[in-house]
Formats: structure tokens, C-alpha cells, sequence
């Protein structure tokens, strides 16, 4: 039975893993070739190099960056190290196949990917307002992707040469890999591997699968044969007939289930003319797999020949308790210790989800960062300002995953619950080669951190228990017994950063996880003394039980908890900081009462938001399950269970965001109209205790001129800076929160 890896912990002790070390693959023939300055762009770039021909052409949706943290360039660069020639095609002209075939016909695949983000969350508002800009782009230019940019760019690349295997992976693949639902079509849609017509989905972080499919392929496999990957998705006839098949309803039962038509079943005969006997001879005809049905989960199968299946697209497309019941089996069967390979059929065909990939060691991962990446884009692009490169040129991954599970979060879906690592000693080389190389660099390192601040080495006290749970989140409703929380390992890193020679500061810009940094105070002052740049943001996300219940996230009692200890360092430390919190509106389970709660709470400690940001249905987060199907899939999924409300109208959208910006004059007609329907006409007044005035200042809220004038705050006010965050990808700049107080420049 193939097993997860046990997690190094702070004492390094070593991992038992049976997966093939990432770098032991006997190289590929071409490694003969040099490691090329930047991966080509162009058939003058690959003469130069003494290449005739690419074995794998990877198509994105971002501006080259030579980065860790672009995708392409981490996929490239991985390939490129086990010997393979890899090109680049970026933000190709998607109204023809011409510039898909600018490099060649690769040898061996095209692997597409739709960019760091998300190609709808990067182009769409979560008003489906279409963005001005795309950070991923050169000067910041939007529209230069398309819609659903994986779907697209396979096709494309299928009219360049119809032979050649298409490989999809990326955020944008791997959240729509299966059935799900569609927030800009307001639909739910077929798993995208269907929709491109690619030959294989790889999901997740795809280092493991990417650098064993290409090997398999080069070796002579064909893409089609190749169906036991770890962490990729394929579409099949039929289930083989040597898996025991597990109806999912067993696991978690939804109620009463319309049955899916069998596949087995001939359908050539109308009913009228084929009788029982008939049918049950064809049925016998061609061989079954074993499907089980029981009371209590069996024991004893072998996993590794256990395949769950889901209920099938149709019945997820017309059913939304079936919908948000597949969602809840997909999000229990994501541990790789324990997952089972998931069937889910779309028509005629078994859409095959295998196992999530196996997390990579920490030697593992040290190699994958310290490839020969020129950290800076391709020279095609000249002095053009790439956004969202401008953002990370100085930051650092130490780390990959989330054991948070927030709801409305996709890293998890994406990364994985279990925390992949970096060493100490690979995280300090990154800084002094950024240091020695990086140009324009003037001591301060922007960032040391991931997904998240603090999850750097945090993990399962005990393997077994890791490779067997089924928690959604580690840390809610409470931290879990088992959760190694001590943040030591990372006081000690943080000091050795800003010991190094030529380093002035170390900022930690990540998302901080400020229920697990009260857990080790140490950390919290050292954090607070020395990496924290006046502001520090953190996301309580709301204040109130209702939607935080559906987020899962910590109550405001734990924010409590850290910003005493946050104040009472930077006074220990002389400084005068200020936390700058970012809310949500508009998230399932959120009542008009529960923004106006929220609203005071804002103004009873004095924060105003200069932008707002508004829940945006992300594919497979399980917030947008609730979004969709009314139902809540944290918990058993059941026809009768009480619905889960969403703010989906316009207008109770707008005033869930109107309560976020309770200090703008514009809004303040519509809040006063909202306050007296709810029975609160005693917020409405010009006292201290009220949350809006009774009057509006002239050319406000549709109001002429003339109109009572606007009173002046005697009062300053931090302020708050949020956009939409959907969460997924990687650092994107999207949702992140900009302190702008003070006249101080977003950092």
C-alpha cells in the first residue's frame, strides 16, 4: 500500500518515502546540452542553443518570469534538469494555431497551463466586472488571455498538430478536474480535462507527476496507457474490472438518489423491445467491477485497488445535494496517506482521478528552488514592468501548503494540507543570491514565507495519525492535539535572515495564521521587533459565529489574544505599529445583521476600508459548494439539513459591501434604508454610538446640491486597503491587504 511521506520535524528526522526521489531519474539524452540562459522563446533562441527541436512545450498564460515562483518556469527548469529541451510559448494570440507553432512540433507534449491564477478569477471581478489590468502581463495590460485560457490554448495546440499529446495542469486545471461549478456561467460545468480534450490532467503541486510522465513517455509509453500516475486525472471507457468500486453515498449519505443508468446497460433496443432477460444478459456480457455497498466502513481492501465513485456529471448538474456531496468526498478522499482514486462518470465515458501526489522531501524541494533560474523575465520584454513580478523579485517560499482549510480558500485544494519544507540552510542561500544577483535589490528581502507565514515546519506529531485523518482543517474548530505548533525553528531562521551580510530587513508579507502564532509568543515578539514594517495585515475574515462557522476560521477571541501580544511588543520594542484586519462580504452564511455586527465592530475600533472585498465563487472551494447548492458540505450532507444562505441579489451584495465602507457618504442612503427594515433606526444619528448620520453631504448618494454639508472627522483612522481574494494560486498580489495609512506607498 503506497503510503504519504512522515514530515521532517524540527530535530530533521529523516522521511520514510516510497516515492521515486524527484532527481534520480537518469537523465534524458539532451541533458548534453547546457542549462539555457532562459528557457526559449523563440526558434533563434533554440539555433543559439543547438537545438533542432523542443521535447516539451509548455503554453501559459503569464509573461515569462525565470522565477520560483511562475509556474512555468519551476516546471520548465525541473524538466530542463532531468535533461529534457524545453520551450516556452507565453500569452500566446489564441485566434489562430500560428503562434503555437513559433517553437516547432515538441517531441514528446505540449503542457498548457492557464497562468498562476486562475484565467476567469484573473480576468472577472467578483462582480463579473471585467478587470482593467492583469499583473501577469507586461505593463500591466489586461486581455492579453482568454476566457477559460486551458481550454482554449489545448485546442489550439491540437489544430497546430493533432498528434501531439496535450498535457493541462495549473491552478486553473487542477481546480476544475472534476464536475464543478461554474460562478461566471452560473452553471456546473464538465471536468475541464473533457472540455480541452487533453490527454491527461495533472493536479496539484506537479513536479512528481510531471517529471515521471515525461520519463514514461520518452521512454516509449504511450500517453493513453499511462493511467497509475499519483496526482493526475485521465478519462476512461470503463472501470477495470479488477477495482472494487465504493458508492460514495455509503460514505456520507445524501438521502434519496436518483440511480445513474448503467454503462453496461444496451441501450440499443428501446424498452418496449428488450425484455429483462435481454438486458441482463447484456449487462453479463462484458465484465463488472465489484461495487460494495455497507453499513460501516470496510477494512481490509486494498487501497491501491479502491476506487470511490461519485455521483456522475448529469446527476451533479441537476441535483445540488448530490453536487455538494460529491464536493464533500472529493475534499475527504485529498490525503495522500489514505485517498482513494475517485470515478466520476461524464455520459459515456469514467472520468479516473487518481491519488493526490505525494509531497515532496525537503532535499526534494531545496532542488527544485536552487535550479538556475535567472530570477528576472525574458529579455523579449524589455524595461515593460511585469506587476506581479515587481512583487516577489524580493521574497522567498520557504515553504508549500495549508493545513488552514478555510473554506473560501483554493491553496489547499491546489498544495495540500501537509506543509512541505525547505531547509534552513536553502532558504539562506535564496537571500544571498538574491543579494549577489538580483538587480536593483537594496538590502530589504519583501517576504520569507508561503502560502501562509508561519506553517514553516509544522506538522503531525505522529505519521500514522497524519496518514489516516480525514480533518478537513487542522486548526478548526480548534487546534488539533496532534498539531506540532512551535514556531522556534522559524525564530531561528528569521534571526539568521537578518544576520546575513548585506541584509538591512526581513518583512513577513505572507498571510499570518495568528491562532497558531499565539501558540509560541516567543515568535509572535520576535516577529514583532524586528520583521514588521509599521502595519501588519491579518484576516479575521468577520467577527461574527455565522459565517465564521462557515469559513472556518477562529473567532474573534483569538484575535484578542495576539493583538494584546501585538501591542505589547511593539511597545516593549518602542514602536508604534497598528494590525490592519480585511474582512469578507457577501459569504455564504452571512445575514444583513451579521454586517452591521461587523460594521460597529469596525467603527468601535476605529478602521476604515478604502476597498472592499466581496466572497468570489472560486472552483471546488467548498465555500462555493455552499454558494451553489444551499447545503454544507463541512458536515454529513443531508436533504433535510437546514440551507446555508448566500447574499447572491445585487443589491444585498452592494450592502454587505456598503456596511465594509460604513464611513462613505455614497452609502449611506442605501444603509439607512437597510437599517430601518431591520428594526435599527437607533444607528442612525450623529452621536458616537451611531453608525451612519442623519444627514448627507451635498453631491453624495444621489443627493443635489445644497444638501446639509459633510462633517469633518476630528478622529484618524487606520485604514484598510482589501481586493477580491478568491486564495488561489500562488502569490498573486490578488486579495492581498495594502496598509496605506500615514501616506505610506503599499508595499
Amino acid at each position: 500500500m503506497v503510503v504519504a511521506p512522515a514530515l521532517r520535524t524540527a530535530t530533521e528526522c529523516p522521511p520514510v518515502d516510497p516515492a521515486k526521489q524527484l532527481f534520480s531519474y537518469r537523465r534524458y539524452w539532451a541533458h548534453k546540452f547546457t542549462p539555457a540562459p532562459f528557457l526559449p522563446m523563440s526558434r533563434s533562441e533554440m539555433d543559439a542553443l543547438g537545438w533542432d527541436s523542443c521535447d516539451v512545450i509548455l503554453v501559459t498564460g503569464d509573461a515569462y518570469v525565470d522565477h520560483p515562483s511562475f509556474g512555468m518556469a519551476v516546471i520548465g527548469r525541473t524538466l530542463e534538469a532531468q535533461g529534457f529541451r524545453v520551450g516556452i510559448i507565453a500569452q500566446p494570440d489564441w485566434n489562430s494555431a500560428e503562434d503555437f507553432t513559433t517553437l516547432g512540433r515538441p517531441n514528446l507534449y505540449f503542457g498548457v497551463t492557464g497562468g498562476n491564477m486562475d484565467s476567469m478569477v484573473n480576468r472577472y471581478t467578483s462582480e463579473r466586472r471585467v478587470r482593467s489590468d492583469d499583473a501577469y502581463t507586461p505593463g500591466g495590460e489586461g486581455g492579453k488571455r482568454p476566457d477559460r485560457a486551458v481550454i482554449v490554448y489545448s485546442q489550439r495546440c491540437r489544430e497546430a498538430y493533432k498528434d501531439v499529446p496535450v498535457v493541462i495542469g495549473g491552478i486553473e486545471a487542477s481546480l476544475r478536474r472534476i464536475a464543478h461549478f461554474d460562478y461566471w456561467q452560473e452553471k456546473v460545468r464538465r471536468s475541464v480535462l473533457l472540455d480541452s480534450k487533453a490527454d491527461i490532467l495533472l493536479f496539484g503541486n506537479a513536479e512528481r507527476a510531471i517529471v515521471e510522465l515525461t520519463h514514461r513517455l520518452a521512454g516509449g509509453e504511450s500517453v493513453g496507457d499511462i493511467t497509475d500516475l499519483r496526482g493526475t486525472a485521465i478519462v476512461r471507457s470503463a472501470v477495470p474490472v479488477d477495482f472494487t468500486l465504493i458508492d460514495s453515498s455509503e460514505i456520507d449519505q445524501p438521502g434519496e438518489i436518483t440511480p445513474e443508468p448503467s454503462p453496461y446497460q444496451d441501450t440499443t433496443q428501446t424498452p418496449a423491445c428488450a425484455d429483462a432477460q435481454t438486458q441482463g444478459d447484456s449487462a453479463a456480457a462484458k465484465p463488472q467491477p465489484q461495487v460494495i455497498k455497507f453499513e460501516r466502513r470496510p477494512r481490509g481492501l486494498d487501497r491501491d485497488k479502491t476506487a470511490v465513485r461519485l455521483p456522475g456529471f448529469e446527476q451533479v448538474r441537476d441535483d445540488r445535494v448530490l453536487y455538494a456531496h460529491a464536493s464533500r468526498i472529493l475534499h475527504l478522499e485529498s490525503n495522500p496517506g489514505n485517498a482513494r482514486a475517485l470515478v466520476q462518470r461524464h455520459g459515456d465515458r469514467e472520468l479516473w482521478v487518481n491519488p493526490p501526489p505525494l509531497p515532496l522531501r525537503t532535499p526534494e524541494l531545496d532542488g527544485v528552488f536552487e535550479l538556475p533560474y535567472q530570477r528576472v523575465p525574458h529579455p523579449a520584454y524589455g524595461d515593460a514592468r511585469i506587476p506581479a513580478y515587481e512583487m516577489i523579485r524580493f521574497s522567498i517560499n520557504i515553504m508549500r501548503g495549508c493545513f488552514g482549510g478555510c473554506s473560501f480558500c483554493s491553496i489547499t485544494e491546489h498544495e495540500g494540507r501537509i506543509i512541505q519544507n525547505r531547509s534552513e540552510q536553502s532558504i539562506l542561500n535564496e537571500i544571498e543570491t538574491i543579494r549577489d544577483t538580483v538587480p536593483g535589490f537594496t538590502g530589504n528581502i519583501s517576504d520569507l514565507g508561503g502560502p501562509t507565514a508561519n506553517m514553516w515546519r509544522l506538522a503531525c506529531k505522529d505519521p500514522d495519525i497524519e496518514h489516516s485523518c480525514r480533518r478537513l482543517s487542522c486548526v478548526y474548530p480548534g487546534i488539533c492535539k496532534n498539531l506540532n505548533t512551535d514556531q522556534t525553528p522559524l525564530v531561528r531562521l528569521y534571526r539568521k535572515a537578518r544576520a546575513l551580510p548585506g541584509v538591512k530587513r526581513v518583512f513577513i508579507a505572507s498571510g499570518l495564521r495568528y491562532d497558531i502564532a499565539v501558540e509560541t509568543p516567543e515568535y509572535v515578539k520576535e516577529l514583532v521587533s524586528h520583521h514588521v514594517g509599521g502595519y501588519l495585515k491579518i484576516a479575521p475574515e468577520h467577527t461574527e459565529t455565522g459565517p465564521l462557522s462557515k469559513m472556518m476560521k477562529p473567532g474573534m477571541g483569538t484575535y484578542d489574544r495576539f493583538k494584546a501580544l501585538f501591542d505589547k511588543y511593539s511597545k516593549e520594542a518602542g514602536k508604534e505599529q497598528y494590525l490592519i484586519p480585511y474582512f469578507i462580504a457577501a459569504h455564504p452564511g452571512t445575514t444583513d445583521e451579521d454586517m452591521m455586527n461587523l460594521a460597529l465592530w469596525l467603527k468601535r475600533n476605529g478602521f476604515r476600508a478604502d476597498q472592499v472585498q466581496a466572497f468570489l465563487p472560486s472552483p471546488m472551494a467548498l465555500a462555493t459548494t455552499m454558494w451553489h447548492s444551499g447545503k454544507n458540505p463541512l458536515k454529513r450532507v443531508r436533504r433535510d439539513a437546514d440551507p446555508v444562505v448566500s447574499p447572491k441579489g445585487g443589491r444585498q451584495r452592494r450592502l454587505h459591501k456598503a456596511f465594509l465602507r460604513y464611513h462613505d457618504a455614497e452609502n449611506w442612503p442605501l444603509l439607512r434604508d437597510a437599517l430601518k427594515k431591520m428594526g435599527r433606526a437607533d444607528l442612525i444619528g450623529n452621536g458616537k454610538k451611531h453608525l451612519i448620520p442623519s444627514w448627507q453631504p451635498a453631491g453624495t448618494g444621489g443627493q443635489p446640491e445644497g444638501v446639509r454639508g459633510a462633517r469633518k472627522h476630528t478622529k484618524p483612522f487606520r485604514t484598510q486597503q482589501t481586493v477580491d481574494r478568491p486564495g488561489n494560486g500562488r502569490k498573486s498580489g490578488k486579495g492581498r491587504t495594502k496598509p496605506t495609512a500615514k501616506g505610506r506607498r503599499p508595499r
